[in-house]
């Protein structure tokens, strides 16, 4: 685990609006991505997380204007994603500001982009985003129970999430953005089993993401493994603030910067 952990706001964006649903669905306009991003910086996140959360369902690039304007207005990392299928991609972004770049549906059905990229820019610039759901009854099962999905969470893939977490690294892949698609948004708590069955099978940093509700959310996924968290719905409409998550997990004894 790092010496301090990340706080990291999610600005879900589509057609050039932050957006928020619950389980990835009932996208509801949350605001401006440049004014967020903004309010962020100023407020103390550690770093941002910027994702086109249609690129991939819709089969287009990447808004990479609003990530150039936005990349301009903030002084801490930004790690984009969305739509990034090639290395060119990686490449074009980085260019336009990104600090770090976030592939997902593109990784899944080609696995060896992500030894590309990191050859090519490094381990540190790519974060490997799994969004993974629990197996139902009468499904089929993967060996951990959770499942991977794609394309924003509509397509499942039968692929196995701690097995593809786990394989990832061993490619290149020098972050895991853990998504749980049954905790998003329901603001219910991380799905703290899966962010430990995760940890327990790779060594590079983990952000837990999806189930944040109050900042007492935030010190057990800490101790499940994650060695940063990221939330969205929380921050964008005021119900919780940058502030009183960090003083919630050094109540806890949990370091942050």
């Amino acid at each position: 685990m790092s010496l301090a952990v990340r706080i990291i706001p999610c600005l879900d964006v589509d057609a050039g609006r932050v957006v928020k649903g619950v389980k990835f669905t009932g996208l509801r306009d949350a605001g401006d991505p440049l004014e967020l991003a903004r309010a962020y910086d100023a407020a103390g996140a550690d770093e941002l997380t910027f994702l086109d959360v249609t690129a991939s369902s819709s089969e287009r690039d990447t808004v990479f204007d609003v990530v150039s304007a936005t990349a301009e207005q903030v002084f801490i990392p930004l790690t984009v994603g969305g739509g990034v299928r090639e290395v060119a991609h990686v490449d074009r972004l980085l260019r336009a500001g990104a600090d770090k770049v976030s592939i997902n549906t593109a990784a899944v059905a080609r696995p060896e982009l992500i030894r590309e990229i990191a050859e090519r820019f490094g381990n540190q610039v790519l974060v490997l985003s799994l969004d993974a759901r629990r197996c139902l009854p009468g499904e089929a099962q993967t060996p951990s129970g959770y499942e991977v999905t794609t394309h924003g969470g509509r397509r499942g893939t039968g692929i196995d999430a701690v097995d593809w977490a786990s394989r990832a690294q061993a490619l290149g892949a020098g972050e895991i953005l853990l998504n749980s698609i049954d905790a998003d948004g329901t603001k219910a708590g991380f799905d703290l089993e899966m962010i430990a069955a995760v940890r327990a099978a790779v060594t590079v940093p983990l952000i837990g993401s999806g189930g944040a509700g109050r900042p007492e959310h935030f010190p057990p996924a800490v101790k499940a493994g994650a060695d940063a968290l990221l939330a969205a719905g929380i921050f964008h409409f005021g119900e919780v603030t940058i502030a009183e998550v960090k003083d919630a997990l050094r109540a806890e004894g949990v370091s942050v910067r």
